[in-house]
């Protein structure tokens, strides 16, 4: 069966004083219908990039998809123009913005901003957009809708003001919905009632949801397959248990360590040394290999791979699931992993 959304070999760069910026480089990936896909990584690794491109966003200049496909149900919208685009987008593929204060426009109302798409893909009247805009305030679950639509939105709260965004998202029935950190800055009760939300709507719309996240808890609790992105690639890409039980990349290692161990009393958080590289002067080898703590193990210290040939992305044997790493090294790691029982927290608790 042909996947809903397939980006192959994905490459988008921005053209800088500084040098060519590669955001995203050589990413793939792909969506079923009524699946959910996790994109996991840094600030910086190229997870919002990559769902602009999709969307055919990218400001240009300095931006520009230079290489790969984006298909969406087989049509690649790399070759779509201005005006084919503007058919798709919000109306087949929609996104939930990531922070809904700057996305609002603060000089309209609510309702005419959920109008606006409603009436530009659906060739509807401004009566029937209106009515149609209601019924997704009240869908999304906000208290007494009819007033909603005529706020402005410095009047609401932030959980209403993403619920607005989803509203807004959700507008025109879309195949493929792409949330950008739709909970960042809510408070947790509120971030739960969202991540509930979307998943009910997905339910009964039966739409493919693209989840965009820094947090491994919202990872773990609605998504099927993951992504792990490190500084504009794909390290690590399975389904969800694979990730959490069974991790292979070192970036992910890290990733997973990071997470409190509630057994392990009040000591240090373990972290990630170091900063992700910046775009434009990535190591010529594995991207990650300046802050790899098995890269100036004992492991390599005869071999310069890790700095100088880029790892390509290799299937794990003895899974039942697909499940590539880019690692020249990760048999090598595990093995010493269990050695030293350097396990994650999901590992601990298997």
């Amino acid at each position: 069966m042909a996947k809903l959304l397939e980006v192959k070999n994905l490459k988008t760069y921005f053209y800088t004083d500084d040098g060519v910026a590669k955001a995203v480089d050589n990413v793939s990936y792909d969506l079923d219908k009524g699946e959910t896909l996790g994109l996991v990584g840094e600030s910086g690794c190229g997870k919002s990039v990559s769902a602009l491109s999709i969307m055919r966003l990218i400001p240009n200049p300095p931006g520009k998809i230079v290489g790969g496909e984006i298909l969406f149900k087989g049509q690649d919208l790399t070759k779509f123009d201005d005006k084919q685009m503007q058919e798709i987008r919000g109306n087949d593929v929609a996104m939930i913005f990531q922070e809904p204060m700057t996305s609002l426009n603060p000089v309209f109302t609510c309702g005419d901003q959920i109008d606006e798409a409603v009436m530009l893909h659906q060739k509807v009247s401004k009566d029937e957009a209106k009515n149609r805009s209601i019924e997704m305030l009240r869908l999304v679950g906000i208290p007494a809708p009819e007033q909603r639509y005529l706020d402005y939105p410095h009047q609401l709260s932030g959980g209403l003001r993403q619920r607005v965004m989803i509203a807004m998202a959700l507008s025109c029935n879309p195949e493929i919905l792409i949330a950008d950190e739709p909970t960042t800055a809510l408070d947790v009760t509120v971030q739960a009632q969202i991540l509930e939300l979307i998943r009910k709507l997905q339910d009964e719309l039966g739409m493919g949801v693209i989840m965009i996240t820094h947090d491994l808890g919202v990872i773990a609790e609605v998504t099927k397959r993951v992504a792990v992105m490190y500084a504009s690639k794909v390290a690590e890409y399975s389904v969800s248990e694979e990730i959490f039980y069974n991790p292979k990349h070192p970036y992910t290692l890290g990733l997973l360590n990071s997470i409190p161990k509630l057994n392990k009393g009040h000591g240090r958080l373990a972290t990630i040394e170091g900063n992700v590289p910046a775009a434009t002067n990535y190591p010529a080898g594995c991207h990650f290999c300046t802050r790899c703590k098995y890269v100036d193990s004992k492991l390599y210290t005869t071999d310069s791979k890790c700095w100088n040939i880029e790892p390509e992305l290799e299937q794990v044997g003895g899974t039942s699931h697909m499940h590539t790493v880019a690692c020249h090294y990760w048999k090598e790691i595990e093995i010493r992993r269990i050695k030293e029982g350097d396990m994650t927290p999901a590992e601990m608790a298997k």
